[in-house]
């Protein structure tokens, strides 16, 4: 179309519309306008877009377009035109848009279609978890042979450079699904469970689909508040790698029990699992190990989490081992440590604490585990 008008304007300028018989100007022009091939490709194009939705999936184009400043400047390159900006497109001179009653009528349309989305998105949990199978191995004992399944916790969309592990069998995925059951009848309702098999478990093919039913599994339990939030569901990624560390710091074996602590604060802190008793026992946990390891910066970082976790928690009886241990740190690393000593006099002066605490490393060798 754009090679017609310039072809037509070309004559017009040079004369030869003339020696066609064609005048440059007049009634034909009238006839023929170049604003008629312009209104009926914009009409076709228009009718094209008009029953276009066209929504995207991050939160962040989602803002940009709703923020976008009303002066008229348009999408930059390779950015897609809002419903609402294309319904608005003001006619070009010679143009003819659709009615303004059935232009409106399109307009609440896409609006509530948007409003209709924007619901239904925010109504949807969002996954912040990859819950992976890297490996599955078979392991003989004297009396029983079992897959033992190794699954790794990803936060998603970043880059996740601390994840977290466990390694499960398939009785340990039973019983969790037996508990949650057992709890949560309505919510586990609609949740399938791989049953067992009395031949052929051993299998690539029986291991590989149990380890893909095991993902969803996890994904989808995560995906439900109720389930998410309980004890059975957290239990089951961190209450062995607390026991096992607890073994670990009493038996003397500190490096070996720092890895163990370690993985256990991150699956932790990824499940959402930081306010609980279990989490301040890991900080103990990790604050003993850094200290006998001389990492005393790590140590005195640990400490002072726990702190700002029982601020304002006076009757805990944690808080007197933790302000004990962190002012000591403090002392061995030249910091500041007048406001832990002041708080833990208050303490003791109000009976609180006796004159001389346990440390955090009795309290995790007499702390029992459940």
């Amino acid at each position: 179309m754009a090679s017609r008008i310039l072809h037509r304007l070309r004559h017009a300028l040079t004369g030869d519309g003339e020696q066609e018989g064609l005048p440059a100007c007049g009634s034909e022009v009238e006839e023929f306008p170049e604003s008629s091939e312009l209104e009926d490709d914009t009409e076709g194009l228009s009718t094209r877009l008009s029953g276009t939705l066209s929504f995207t999936s991050h939160y962040e184009d989602e803002e940009a377009e709703e923020g976008a400043a009303p002066d008229g400047t348009g999408p930059g390159r390779g950015e897609a035109l809002h419903p609402e900006l294309l319904s608005d497109v003001a006619p070009e001179d010679g143009e003819h848009g659709p009615p303004s009653g059935e232009r409106q009528g399109s307009n609440m349309l896409t609006r509530q279609l948007q409003e209709l989305w924007r619901k239904s998105r925010g109504s949807l949990v969002p996954q912040r978890l990859l819950f992976e199978v890297t490996s599955a191995n078979v392991v003989s004992e004297r009396s029983s042979k079992y897959v033992l399944y190794t699954i790794y916790l990803i936060r998603a969309g970043q880059f996740d450079k601390a994840p977290a592990t466990i390694t499960r069998r398939y009785s340990d995925f039973e019983q969790l699904n037996r508990h949650l059951r057992r709890r949560f009848s309505s919510s586990m309702a609609g949740v399938s469970f791989p049953r067992k098999r009395l031949r052929r478990n051993f299998t690539a093919e029986t291991i590989a689909k149990r380890s893909r039913a095991f993902e969803q599994l996890l994904s989808h339990l995560h995906s439900l508040p109720e389930v998410r939030q309980s004890t059975e569901f957290q239990q089951f990624f961190f209450l062995d790698d607390l026991r096992a560390a607890q073994r670990l710091t009493c038996t003397g074996l500190s490096c070996e029990a720092l890895a163990t602590w370690t993985n256990a604060y991150r699956l932790q802190d990824k499940l959402g699992a930081c306010r609980s008793g279990h989490f301040l026992l890991t900080l103990a946990g990790l604050a003993v190990c850094h200290q006998e390891l001389d990492q005393l910066a790590e140590a005195h970082a640990a400490t002072g989490q726990a702190l700002r976790l029982l601020e304002a928690q006076d009757s805990h009886p944690l808080l007197a081992p933790f302000l004990q241990a962190h002012v000591h740190l403090a002392w061995m690393l030249g910091q500041d440590k007048r406001e832990a000593e002041a708080q833990l006099q208050r303490l003791q002066d109000s009976g609180l604490a006796g004159p001389q605490p346990p440390t955090l490393k009795e309290l995790l060798i007499k702390q029992p585990l459940p």
